[in-house]
């Protein structure tokens, strides 16, 4: 297992090392994901000591949730004094989340509808 997390932990520093020095725009956590995923696929597939030991930092994961917790709890005061502001900014950034998922779902479906028209009435037409 301290192996396996090492090689978790070289790929996310990896990603880390090259985001700050190249100055992007993607944070390293994200490279180094893209690093882990070559290199699974380079390999052929997941080794099982892998798979425990992500399997177990996932069983675990509601325990990284803690220290965002006591950052609220923290931060309850100005939480508290920009309330409107940021539960405008969460239902509006929500909303037009999903307005744009639902235009691009449309968007997507629409040929596929379209087709399937055709393939239901081949002579008709539109």
């Amino acid at each position: 297992m301290l192996g396996t997390l090492t090689i978790l932990l070289l790929c996310q520093l990896a990603g880390e090392l090259i985001a700050r020095l190249l100055h992007l725009p993607i944070p390293g956590p994200v490279l180094g994901m893209l690093f882990l995923f070559a290199g699974l696929l380079l390999r052929g597939g997941v080794p099982r000591a892998i798979q425990d030991t992500a399997g177990g930092i996932l069983r675990h994961l509601s325990l990284l949730f803690i220290p965002a917790g006591v950052g609220v709890m923290t931060h309850a005061g100005r939480l508290s004094a920009e309330a409107l502001p940021i539960i405008l900014a969460l239902f509006g950034s929500t909303l037009f989340g999903v307005a744009v998922t639902a235009k691009v779902m449309a968007a997507l479906l629409r040929p596929t509808s379209a087709s399937a028209d055709e393939a239901a009435n081949p002579g008709a037409k539109p």
